[in-house]
């Protein structure tokens, strides 16, 4: 397993037992790499991970709201929604992993983790926040370089 995805998957352990034991984040990393000891590349990643989910909660959990219909972020299984708010992240946050890497890897994450239907799941929310986000962007971007350029004479 490439070192990036095994940063993804214990992100998403640690993510979980964080939300459901209510640990302490540098408790949990403590306990967690004594227990499965892992190269320092994988333990930094896993750390940016937790710590950028952390840290953007509710812009990453606002953003997931708004492409999921008839669900409450609450109410999606623990897995599913840690997976999301992962991906998110990248999305949102980390410029040099490409998004199709992101959401490839939260599909496989959710294969490995979730239930049955969970990899539809996730291949469907982030793809419509994919979409639509970077849509969004391109809107953006294009109105902000026309409004810079001056018009030829």
């Amino acid at each position: 397993m490439r070192l990036r995805s095994k940063a993804r998957e214990v992100a998403l352990h640690l993510l979980y037992q964080i939300e459901i034991s209510k640990r302490d984040c540098e408790e949990a990393f403590r306990t967690y790499f004594e227990n499965d000891p892992q190269k320092q590349e994988v333990i930094d990643f896993a750390r940016s991970l937790v710590a950028g989910v952390n840290k953007n909660s509710e812009r990453i959990d606002s953003l997931i709201k708004k492409y999921v219909r008839n669900w409450e972020i609450d109410r999606m299984a623990v897995v599913d929604r840690n997976i999301l708010r992962i991906a998110c992240l990248e999305l949102l946050f980390f410029e040099d992993i490409p998004p199709k890497v992101s959401i490839n890897e939260a599909i496989e994450l959710a294969k490995r983790f979730g239930d049955v239907d969970s990899s539809r799941f996730v291949n469907g929310v982030l793809d419509k926040i994919y979409r639509m986000e970077s849509k969004k962007n391109d809107k953006l971007e294009n109105n902000s370089q026309s409004q810079t350029q001056s018009p030829e004479q």
